[in-house]
């Protein structure tokens, strides 16, 4: 979930110089609107790592923005008159009016992690207080309320790097908080239950944006966006309120600064030579087939989901797992456009029907994961649809985990110049040609759009109990093999468990 948060974002002093301006303007205008309108108020929740740059945003952001129409909250240690009230009493007396613009420090997320990092509640406890939580924004964006909600990011390195440049640097070490000691200590704890937070807690009502605080300008710039368009979304429906109702929107949940994402992180230039590959490859199926048959993988359920590129090899890859097994151990499930018995149901039935039993591996050759690629960006679902559909997916991986299923999701991916040739290469061969259709041809044209999409899943659903493989298939040899490999490693990790 934070993988798109440690790839090392940055934007360039004039590019920073350039937009700066022209975002301080808008904001202010933005801002100005919201106090005229007076129909509804923006809260902006502050989370994350120590030393991402939490602090300095709110300050940058009360430079850019009128600081009268600002209120900066800060929840730390709860006071005798807080302690003597039910825990929301501190927040709800400082929610900000219609209007304004609420930004709190420590809030409702910020109690619930600590507590759990030093083990004052337990994880039912923990999952009460997410439940709470979301009743209560739940009730707020009812009300009309605007909220987001920033988690700012370091991976454990970059962290680490933090401090060590910072501790002997006199002029600089006083930005060093106990609690950035302190949580350099706890640093796995705090990553692993604050993806558990985010991944209960957000919603298409209020999603998380996660901001990845190494470099300065970008951090700024992401944040500056984020509440321009999701403020002026707001206005606009607050504008023509649906039913007399107003229901603000949030922002787009990837921003495109510098162009770096998760997908154009990855080397697609790896590759396996004839021989080594045929030799992994054969390594690798055994190892699958002795895994399967493994009486202790047998009492579990076993499930494989490929997405990918158009041409980026899905089929192949699938060929290359089934190949050395017993066709009584598996099922390949191919999902296509839904049918009309389909769309009759809840858009999860039909992926609910094909969920395997103990003992059986299912394959899932395209996924529950075109509701928010497909389905969003060729306009078959509604953006609530789609928005909520990432709250219903991580819901739909845990249930499946928590029943004993060994879940492995791999996106395949490809260059554009690669799927060019591929796609030259089936029209071309008479047995291929079957593969490539106008509609192949009419996604392509939507390449960036696909790419957002993706970025998106990734970040919003990559987690702890169901991460996603990220395969670099501009080489099959290579990408085959990593399959199998990775597939292997779970299923050897489960049988250890």
């Amino acid at each position: 979930m934070f993988e798109s948060a440690e790839i090392g974002h940055a934007v360039d002093k004039a590019t920073y110089d350039a937009e700066v301006p022209v975002l301080r303007e808008a904001l202010l205008q933005a801002q100005y609107r919201l106090r005229e309108q007076a129909r509804f108020p923006m809260l902006i929740l502050i989370n994350g790592i120590e030393g991402a740059g939490k602090g300095e945003t709110v300050k940058l952001l009360n430079e850019w923005m009128d600081p009268r129409l600002i209120t900066v909250e800060s929840f730390e240690v709860p006071s005798d008159e807080e302690l003597s009230r039910p825990p929301a009493w501190r927040y709800w007396r400082r929610m900000p009016p219609k209007g304004h613009t609420g930004i709190f420090f420590g809030d409702w997320y910020s109690k619930m992690l600590e507590d759990r990092v030093h083990g004052r509640i337990d994880k039912a406890e923990l999952e009460l207080a997410i439940a709470r939580a979301q009743r209560l924004e739940r009730m707020l964006c009812d009300e009309g309320t605007l909220i987001f909600k920033f988690w700012f990011h370091l991976s454990k390195a970059q962290m680490k790097a933090r401090l060590d440049s910072l501790k002997d640097d006199p002029l600089h070490s006083w930005r060093i908080s106990p609690l950035d000691w302190q949580q350099s200590k706890t640093y796995d704890k705090f990553v692993r239950y604050g993806e558990q937070v985010l991944r209960r807690s957000s919603r298409d009502f209020a999603p998380w944006y996660v901001i990845e605080g190494v470099d300065e300008r970008y951090r700024s710039l992401a944040v500056g966006r984020l509440l321009l368009e999701g403020l002026q979304a707001a206005l606009a429906a607050a504008e023509q309120p649906v039913n007399g109702i107003s229901h603000p929107h949030s922002a787009p949940l990837a921003l495109d600064l510098d162009r770096l994402t998760l997908l154009g992180s990855l080397d697609l230039s790896q590759k396996l030579d004839k021989d080594s590959y045929q030799l992994q490859l054969a390594e690798e199926q055994a190892r699958l087939s002795r895994l399967l048959r493994d009486r202790r993988i047998r009492k579990r359920g076993v499930l494989a989901l490929f997405e990918g590129h158009d041409a980026a090899g899905k089929g192949s890859a699938i060929r290359r797992v089934t190949g050395a097994l017993d066709p009584r151990l598996y099922r390949t499930v191919q999902i296509a456009a839904p049918s009309e018995d389909e769309r009759a149901q809840p858009w999860l039935w039909r992926f609910w029907r094909n969920v395997p039993e103990r003992g059986k591996f299912t394959i899932f050759d395209r996924s529950w994961y075109g509701r928010v690629l497909v389905e969003r960006v060729e306009g078959f679902c509604t953006p609530d649809e789609w928005l909520r559909a990432y709250s219903e997916i991580n819901d739909f991986e845990e249930q499946l985990v928590d029943a004993g299923v060994v879940l492995v999701k791999f996106w395949l991916s490809i260059d554009q110049d690669t799927q060019l040739q591929r796609f030259k290469e089936r029209e071309e061969t008479p047995f291929k040609r079957f593969k490539i259709t106008e509609e192949d041809w009419r996604n392509r044209e939507k390449w960036d759009a696909y790419a957002g999409a993706v970025a998106d899943m990734v970040d919003r659903t990559s987690t702890e109990i169901a991460p996603w493989t990220l395969v670099e298939a501009n080489d099959k040899r290579f990408a085959r093999v990593k399959v199998l490999r990775t597939l292997n490693e779970a299923l050897g990790a489960a049988i250890a468990r």
